[in-house]
């Protein structure tokens, strides 16, 4: 089931990039920003991550984090932030907990043959630790500025 506005967000304890687990948890009293993104430098994933990155000054301001989860590994998370100076934190979820429990780990098809791979979606989790916002099946261009706005939207 995907969790809704409203809805306590699902915790989830992941291994980070830059060598600690990241827990939801432990950002509680924050605004936190998940978004889901299917692979480490492809050409989508790469301009959602330099989006959320240049305009990581704005959400710091504001009190909020932003993680970014794919299933890729830590290395190739590594490897990722360091091609294109990546400054939002990544989690890896090789095993798929988050993606399951956030619904994005989805049945796709591409030139006719279907495959399991990651919807790309985005939760608002207020400070409180329910989600606030919810966008499926993001579109890159103009996505990291409405969820800033979303984000300065929030009550404080």
């Amino acid at each position: 089931m995907t969790p809704n506005i409203g809805d306590p967000a699902p915790d989830f304890t992941l291994p980070g990039d830059r060598g600690a687990p990241l827990s939801l948890s432990s950002f509680l009293g924050r605004p936190v920003v998940v978004y889901f993104y299917p692979k480490d430098d492809t050409s989508g994933c790469t301009k959602e991550a330099i989006a959320f990155t240049e305009l990581l000054p704005e959400f710091t301001a504001r009190g909020a984090v932003v993680i970014g989860i794919s299933p890729d590994g830590i290395k190739a998370h590594e490897k990722f932030r360091a091609k294109y100076d990546l400054g939002v934190e990544l989690a890896s979820d090789a095993d798929k907990t988050a993606l399951a429990a956030y619904g994005v780990w989805v049945e796709k098809s591409m030139y006719g043959r279907t495959y399991m791979g990651v919807e790309r979606a985005t939760w608002l989790v207020g400070r409180d630790g329910r989600i606030a916002q919810v966008w499926r099946k993001v579109k890159v261009p103009g996505h990291a500025a409405a969820v800033l706005k979303a984000v300065e939207a929030l009550p404080a």
